[in-house]
This record gives structure tokens, C-alpha cells and sequence, in this order.
């Protein structure tokens, strides 16, 4: 089965907190309560086992029972939050007339009384059908449900993301480098090579073609002058595949939205006319996509472009590389030791023995995986157990659940099979939380944060112990489906997980289990339609086509009952009036077009009906103002208008949203009196500090873990009270601070080092102003157990780094991204020693004309990418005329990026070429071969002119 449990988890400790007496219910109706919440946890036990059985496995009356009951369930909870609105919804008028506020609380008592009567009769019919639901599962004999075939996973309290990131997969670089890299004749002279050549990747799905075609497509992507990777699909739009192309390349995007079909392909031929291009496009299903494909890049610029397409279907392949001078690559499952050494990865630790109780039943899953990455790497997450190994009764089970093994002609159906033990073997709580991301389209890009918030105000996260911070029982959830790789991670700069990406067959899997247990319907112009007649509660609209099919949703009856509704673009215009959702507790409407050329005709002065919303998502809708009736969503936790960059300041209302936990605007102003009440909030981002007397306000939000703030100007009263009220904030873990230029923040610089010290939480510290590192160095003499967790400082504009500086920094034993730029006079020579920055993934440290770093044998042992700078005349006059900065054979960690800022002022030109030959050959010689950049800048660090710059030799 799947997600039978509807609103159980949520519902029951409601009906606790209706016999607490604020609500002073009648004696008989608290008996009756008191009975349901009873019967209902028997009940959820049962259904909890019940989501433990695959459907195929489970008596049929069981179904009908489990799907009665979750039904019933979610009319429970809304019968229980519409009372709850009514009884302790009265909000204060903002009328002071005693008459009229007596009249008011008069009227108010009488309506909690008839709000009494209505609860009491709808507990009294709600235990009638839960009667009859008992007397059917009686009547019909449903005495058991089947055992769960393996113990549930405990939660992982480490939390870590152990997928391996997809470069790294075994057998990937042998694929890679070999076979595919030669058809791609990336190497020599001949004509052929400066023709456009096409390549498709072909091969059924999980082998790992997406991953493939990424991993030389971050290869080979310098050597051209634009690039762009472009996912595609079961059911494209066409359109948008185009536009993504060309807002990949660097096409400006503004008027691509208006454009047809033909318009965009004559916009494409224009754009790469004298452009040497790499495009992937990945995913193709259609030949008439093929068709539209190889007309859009039919152009003969003869520059040696390159274009790979990622298929399942050997048809789609042939179509679309069907010229001479275009290949086919026939993607082949791993091989045995190759799939061995990727199943053992995921399970054992590193430089572990392999027990050899395992070996034979290790062998046997391995065949029924068929070398299939997706399968093996799922498999192996069931089987893991943190630092410990399931026992082999275990391996035993599985290898007899997932059915005869994969091969050429049943690979879906085998393949579902697999994943599906992977999904039965979750938790009751990860399995809805899995299938919520049913919501999203393929190849979606789903962020964290957003996803964890939605999960939070959807009541998925609800178990926890008293003052258990949800967003982080949340993040465990998160971390957990990456750990059993029913999601794959998406990693910053620093090795970091922010989004994640749900694999097309997962998504095929949950869609189908959704689909049976009734839980999200998707309607995405696909056919998929919602029945009129349907009882809807969680509804994504997708609408892929732009042709919308089946039903209009403006003639759906049953949208009074839905709970949560999100939108993609551009399926906003079929959405109906706000007023017509009555339980609605979920609104997402992110990047829709809402704003002035938008044809949207949606009010939002209607969100003021949805008093049981707890999210409401407008990020990058375009909206210039939020109306004043967002202050009757007394419920609201999560409120999201990122990305609006024309909203400047919020409607003074807001203040009423007290129990509002997230809140991210867009470098919005709030009105004095807002930020007071809102004492449940735990994040707030790029709200803009503008008056002394919201600085004080801010000390009041005791629970606050990020905090994102921009200062356009102020006085020192204002920095004062920002920092005074800094010192009331203990549990902050980001802290983000941004301004316009500046020298008066120094004096707010001063203000953090003389007051503030660090909570031990802090993880994250950004300051776009100029600073000193005076600040830093005083906290960590002072005690440098306050930065121990600190994992990312990013400083601009400092003043001046000295080598004290760069040694304490470096001693800090969390650090993974440091950035630091300098403006100002720097210490001639810095030296990065083999004892420091242990951690360091992401390196940058620019220091102008006025230094030049070295490293040590040793340093940096972690660091990917690494960005410094060189003065060119500092290191001649320091006597290092061969400018060895330590870069042979050292910082072997390195696989992305080097970035060196070549200061050449003063200098003469043959120096400056000089310097770059050297530091050019030191990194060519580097063994993972990173991507060289190397500038050659003209300016000295604060961007006035040198005279002296590079000289001619003759001079």
C-alpha cells in the first residue's frame, strides 16, 4: 500500500487539544472526543502496517477499509480547524469605541456558543461513520494485515548525504574518456572535426546516460565559446525546450517568451552563427522533437561545435543522428567487478573487509540489478545501516522480493519492482514526504528549504518532541531520502547539499502509487484530468502543453475540499478565484507570471479568505504589492516573495501573522510595530534596516536562526541598535550582511568587535561591507570555541589581511568556503601554510596588486577550486623573478576551477608574460587537469588607473 494514513498524524494531537479546557466543551462532547482520538490511534497503527505491505500483496477489503478511513480522516481535521477559526478567530478592531467593541465581544460570544453546537453535532456524525467504516472491516472478516517484510530504517542522527556525487560513479571516467570522447573528435585538425557533430547516448533508463553526458559536458565545456544542458522529457514544450537552449547560451531572455516555434529557431540560427557551441539535451522521447532539433541546429559554421542527445528509444537516436558525420553511442551496463565495487561503496565503510557471508548473496541481487547504476546504487542504500550492515536474513528477503532481474525487455516493470522495495522499506512519515514530490514536473530542480517549509505547513512533520525545531525534523527527513537514493542531491561550491532532483523512474513510481492512494492529482495537460466529481485534496497544475485538456478547473466541484494547491507557469491562467478554496492550506504560485504584463487575472486581495493557509509561496511572481488582507491569515507560517524586486515595503498587517516562521522577501522595508509580534519567527531574509526603531524590534525574535538584512545608509544610532539587538539573538546560525558602499560601515565593524560575540551555532557568516579583520581576530583570541561550527565566511571589501589573519583563519576547524577580497594596502607576502584549512573546499583570496600568495607543500588538502591573486611587481621585488607559488604537485584536491587575478601594474609586458607562462605550466601539470583561468588585470585592487601598467619592453 502506500499513503494510507491521510491526515491521522496531524489530526490526532488536535483532538487532544480540543478537551483542553480554553475551549470548554460540553462534558458529553469531550467523551466523544475523547473516544475518536482513541479509536483513531488504534486505527493509525493499523494503517502504518497497512503502508508497509506492497498494494499487489493486501486483501481488498483491507484497501477499502484503509482508503475509507483516510478519507474520513481528512474530513475530521478540516471539520476541527474550521472550529478552531471560528471560536478563537475574532481579530481586535482597530475601532477603540467602547460601545462598539462590547458589541462586538457580545457578538462574538454568541457565535462561539452556536460554533459550539456545530462541533458537538459534527464529533457526534463523525463517530457514527467511523462506526459503520469498524462494522464493514467487521462484517467482511478483515482480521489481519501481512507482516512488514523487513523492520523500518531508523532515522540516520547524523544526518549525512552519503550519495556519491554523479562524477564520481565507477566505470563513469573509462566510459567517459574512451569510448564517448572519441566519437566526439574533440582532438585534431582535420575538417570534419570543425563541422557540428551530433551524438546520442542511447540505452534504457537508470543506466546512467544523464549522468554521462554531464560528466563530459563538464569535461570538454571550455573549449567552446557557450554552452547549455537542457533537460527534456516524456511530454515537452517544445517552446520552452528552445528558450531554455538559448537562455543557456547567454541569450538575453526578455523577449523570448512572446516568440513562437519558428521564430525561436531563427533566433537560435542567429544567436550561434559565429559560435563555437556545446548543447546537451537531455531526455528526448519524441522524433518530432529529433526533427525540430536538427532543424534548429542545421547552421554550417564550421567552427566545431558539438551536440549530444541523451534517448531511451533507439528510433529517437537514429532520428536525430541520422547524417554521415553524426554517432550513435549504445550505452552498456556496468560490468560485474565495476558493479560490484559500486553496491560494496555504498554499503561498507572505506577500507573495510567485505564479510564473506555476504559474497554469494551479494552476487546474487548484483545479476537481478543487471549492471543498472539506478538499481544498484537503491538496492545498496536499503541495505545500508550507517556504520553498521543489516544482518544477511535481511539481504535474503530482498533478493526474493525484487522478482526475476533486469534485462533489455523488462526493464521498467523490473526496475519499478526494484525501487518499489526501496519505497515499502521507508518509514510511514518518509513515504509521504516521498510522494509529495510527485507535485513537481520531471527534471525539476527542487529546492530544499522551499520543500521542507512545504512539507512543515502540510503537516507532514508533526512527531516530534516538545520544542523540536520542525524545519530541522524536516532537514533529517530531507537527508534521509538522500541517504536511501529515492532522491539525488544537487551540491553547491562547497560539497553541500541545497536541492535535489527526483530520477524519472522514481517519479513514474510515485506518480503511480499517488495515483492509487489518491494523494496529489496532477493535472498537466496531458490527459491527466481531475473528474468533476472528485474528491481532491493536494492539486498540482502543471500544464506542460500549454493546451489545456480534460475538465477547466473553474467547473470542478470538489475544489472546496482541496488542501494545498501548486502552480507552474504558465497553468496560473486556469487557476479559479482564491474565494473558492474554503480549507486551503498550502498556495504555491512561485515564478507565475503575476505581474503587469502578465494576462493573470487572479486577485490576491482574495488570499484574505483562505484563513486556514500556513504557506503561501509568491517568489518571482512580479507583484509590486502585497494586499492588506494577508493580515487575516492568523494561521500562516511560511510566507515567500524572494525574487520580487519591484515589492518595496510590506502592508502593515503583516504584524498580525504572529505565528509566521519563515519570511523572505526581496530587500523589502516593514513598518514599526511589525517585527514585534512576530515572536515564533526562526528565518527572515533580505528584509531592508531603514529605522532605529525596527533595529530594536529585531531583538525580540528570540528564536531567529537566519537572518538576511541590507543597510542602504544610516547613522551609527541605527548600527548601535542592530548590534545591541544582535546580542539578544542566540540561536542564529546564518547571519548575512549586505550594504552599498561605504567607509561609515567600518564604524558598525567596530560596533560587532567591542559587543558582539559569536553564538556557537553560527555556521554561516557573510558581510558585504567594507570591514576589518579586526573583528574577526578579537573573537577568536577572545574564545575560539565560538566559531568551532563556523563552515562559510565570505568578507568583502576588507581593509587589509595580514599573515596573523590568514593563520587564524586557518585554524578555524569547520571552515569549508572561505572568500576574501581586500581593497586596501596588504601585507607584501602571504603564505598559506600546510597546517591551516583542513576542511577548505572553496578557496578565494583576492588581495590586489599590493601581494602575492604562496602555498605550501600540503596546503589547501581538500580545496576543489581555488581563486587568488598574484602582484606581479610585489613578487619581482620580493626576489621571486621565477614566480613559484608553490603550485606544483601540490593542492591535489582540485577538480573545478582555478581562478589567478594577474596584477600587472608596473610591470613590463615581457614580466607579465612571464608570470603567466609559469603559472600556466605549474597548473597544466596538475593531475585532475582543472579548468585555468587567468586574468590579466590592468587595474590595481581599488580600480584606479596605473600609469606604469606593463610597459613596453623598450621604455
Amino acid at each position: 500500500m502506500n499513503i494510507v494514513t491521510g491526515a491521522m498524524g496531524s489530526l490526532i494531537p488536535k483532538l487532544g487539544e480540543l478537551l483542553m479546557d480554553e475551549y470548554n466543551l460540553h462534558k458529553s462532547i469531550k467523551k466523544d472526543i475523547e473516544f475518536l482520538r482513541k479509536e483513531l490511534q488504534s486505527m493509525h497503527a493499523a494503517l502504518t502496517k497497512v503502508g508497509d505491505v506492497p498494494r499487489d500483496q493486501l486483501d481488498k477489503q483491507v484497501k477499502l477499509w484503509a482508503d475509507e478511513v483516510r478519507d474520513l480522516s481528512y474530513d475530521m481535521e478540516d471539520v476541527i480547524d474550521k472550529f478552531v477559526v471560528r471560536v478563537d478567530g475574532i481579530e481586535p478592531h482597530e475601532n477603540t469605541n467602547r460601545f462598539s467593541g462590547l458589541m462586538e465581544k457580545m457578538v462574538g460570544l454568541f457565535k462561539k456558543g452556536k460554533n459550539h453546537h456545530r462541533i458537538a453535532d459534527a464529533i457526534k456524525e463523525i463517530k457514527e461513520q467511523l462506526h459503520e467504516v469498524a462494522a464493514r472491516r467487521d462484517r467482511n472478516k478483515v482480521d489481519g494485515i501481512a507482516p512488514n517484510p523487513t523492520e523500518a530504517i531508523a532515522i540516520d542522527p547524523r544526518l549525512r548525504a552519503l550519495y556519491t556525487e554523479a562524477a564520481e560513479l565507477v566505470g563513469i571516467y573509462g566510459k567517459r574518456d574512451h569510448d564517448l570522447m572519441s566519437l566526439l573528435s574533440m582532438e585534431g585538425d582535420d575538417i570534419s572535426n570543425k563541422r557540428i557533430k551530433k551524438i546520442s547516448i542511447v540505452g534504457f533508463g537508470g543506466l546512467g546516460k544523464t549522468t554521462l553526458a554531464r560528466a563530459v559536458y563538464e569535461k570538454i565545456k571550455g573549449d567552446f565559446n557557450c554552452r547549455a544542458f537542457v533537460p527534456v522529457g516524456q511530454n515537452p514544450d517544445i517552446k520552452k525546450v528552445f528558450r531554455d537552449i538559448l537562455i543557456d547560451l547567454g541569450n538575453p531572455q526578455s523577449d523570448l517568451a512572446i516568440l513562437d516555434e519558428r521564430q525561436l529557431i531563427n533566433k537560435l540560427h542567429e544567436f550561434v552563427e559565429n559560435k563555437r557551441y556545446l548543447v546537451v539535451i537531455d531526455d528526448i522521447w519524441d522524433e518530432k522533437m529529433c526533427e525540430g532539433i536538427n532543424l534548429a541546429f542545421s547552421n554550417r559554421n564550421n567552427l566545431g561545435s558539438r551536440l549530444i542527445i541523451t534517448t531511451r528509444i533507439v528510433s529517437v537516436s537514429n532520428s536525430c543522428c541520422s547524417s554521415a558525420n553524426n554517432s550513435i553511442y549504445q550505452m552498456e551496463p556496468l560490468s560485474a567487478d565495476d558493479s560490484r565495487r559500486l553496491f560494496y561503496k555504498r554499503i561498507f565503510p572505506a577500507n573495510s573487509e567485505y564479510p564473506n557471508e555476504f559474497e554469494q548473496v551479494s552476487k546474487d541481487i548484483l545479476k537481478k540489478c543487471g549492471g543498472v547504476p539506478l538499481a544498484i546504487i537503491t538496492i545498496a542504500s536499503a541495505l545500508a545501516n550507517g556504520q553498521h550492515v543489516k544482518p544477511k536474513r535481511e539481504w535474503d528477503i530482498l533478493l526474493q522480493s525484487i522478482g526475476s532481474g533486469l534485462t533489455k525487455d523488462n526493464s521498467l516493470e523490473e526496475m519499478r519492482r526494484i525501487l518499489s522495495f526501496s519505497y515499502y522499506d521507508l518509514p510511514s512519515y518518509l513515504k509521504t514526504c516521498l510522494l509529495y514530490l510527485c507535485i513537481y514536473p520531471e527534471d525539476s530542480k527542487i529546492y530544499r528549504d522551499t520543500l521542507i517549509w512545504k512539507w512543515v505547513a502540510e503537516g507532514f512533520i508533526h512527531h516530534g518532541k516538545q520544542g523540536t525545531c520542525l524545519f530541522l525534523l524536516g532537514l533529517n527527513y530531507f537527508n534521509q531520502l538522500i541517504n536511501k537514493s529515492m532522491i539525488q542531491p544537487i551540491y553547491d561550491g562547497i560539497g553541500q547539499v541545497y536541492a535535489c532532483r527526483v530520477h524519472d523512474i522514481v517519479l513514474d513510481l510515485i506518480c503511480n502509487l499517488s495515483h492509487e492512494a489518491r494523494f496529489v492529482n496532477i493535472l498537466d495537460g496531458t490527459g491527466n484530468s481531475v473528474s468533476s466529481q472528485s474528491t481532491v485534496r493536494l492539486l498540482s497544475l502543471q500544464n506542460r502543453n500549454e493546451d489545456h485538456q480534460g475538465i477547466p478547473l473553474r467547473y470542478f466541484t470538489g475544489i472546496s475540499h482541496v488542501r494545498s494547491i501548486t502552480v507552474f507557469d504558465p497553468a496560473i491562467t486556469i487557476m479559479p478565484a482564491l474565494s473558492r478554496f474554503e480549507v486551503l492550506r498550502v498556495l504555491d504560485l512561485s515564478y507565475c507570471n503575476m505581474g503587469k504584463s502578465s494576462s493573470v487575472q487572479l486577485n490576491l486581495k482574495d488570499v484574505g479568505h483562505l484563513i486556514h493557509l500556513r504557506y503561501l509561496g509568491l517568489a518571482a511572481t512580479g507583484i509590486k504589492e502585497l494586499p492588506a488582507e494577508i493580515g487575516s491569515l492568523r494561521f500562516l507560517e511560511v510566507l515567500d516573495l524572494q525574487y520580487n524586486d519591484q515589492l518595496q515595503v510590506l502592508p502593515s498587517t503583516v504584524w498580525r501573522l504572529s505565528r509566521l516562521i519563515c519570511l523572505h522577501v526581496a530587500k523589502c522595508e516593514v513598518t514599526p510595530g511589525v517585527l514585534q509580534n512576530l515572536t515564533s519567527i526562526e528565518v527572515l531574509k533580505e528584509i531592508r534596516a531603514s529605522r532605529n526603531i525596527i533595529m530594536q524590534e529585531l531583538g525580540n525574535l528570540k528564536r531567529l536562526r537566519e537572518l538576511e538584512i541590507y543597510f542602504n545608509d544610516g547613522s551609527l544610532d541605527l548600527y548601535e541598535g542592530f548590534v545591541k539587538s544582535l546580542c539578544n539573538l542566540h540561536d542564529i546560525e546564518r547571519l548575512h550582511i549586505n550594504s552599498n558602499p561605504g567607509e561609515i560601515f567600518l564604524e558598525l565593524i567596530d560596533l560587532f568587535r567591542e559587543h558582539w560575540v559569536p553564538p556557537v551555532h553560527l555556521r554561516e557568516f557573510v558581510s558585504r561591507m567594507p570591514s576589518q579583520l579586526s573583528a574577526l581576530r578579537g573573537w577568536i583570541k577572545r574564545d575560539s570555541s565560538h566559531l568551532s561550527n563556523l563552515s562559510v565566511l565570505i568578507l568583502s571589501k576588507v581593509k587589509e589581511v595580514q599573515p596573523e589573519d590568514v593563520e587564524i583563519i586557518g585554524g578555524l576547524p569547520s571552515l569549508r568556503c572561505l572568500h576574501i577580497w581586500s581593497t586596501h594596502q596588504t601585507q607584501r607576502l602571504l603564505v598559506i601554510r600546510a597546517e591551516g584549512f583542513r576542511c577548505m573546499v572553496d578557496f578565494y583570496l583576492n588581495c590586489g596588486s599590493a601581494a602575492h600568495i604562496m602555498f605550501e607543500p600540503g596546503a589547501l588538502p581538500r580545496a576543489e577550486q581555488v581563486y587568488f591573486s598574484l602582484g606581479v611587481r610585489v613578487a619581482i621585488e620580493d626576489g621571486n623573478c621565477g614566480f613559484d607559488l608553490g603550485l606544483q604537485g601540490n593542492l591535489l584536491s582540485l577538480r573545478r576551477d582555478v581562478i589567478v587575478w594577474m596584477y600587472c601594474g608596473g610591470v613590463k609586458v615581457g614580466e607579465a608574460k612571464q608570470a603567466e607562462a609559469v603559472v600556466r605550466r605549474a597548473l597544466d601539470a596538475h593531475p585532475n587537469h582543472p579548468k585555468i583561468y587567468i586574468d590579466m588585470l590592468p587595474y590595481i585592487a581599488d580600480g584606479a588607473h596605473d600609469d606604469n601598467l606593463c610597459e613596453d619592453e623598450e621604455n
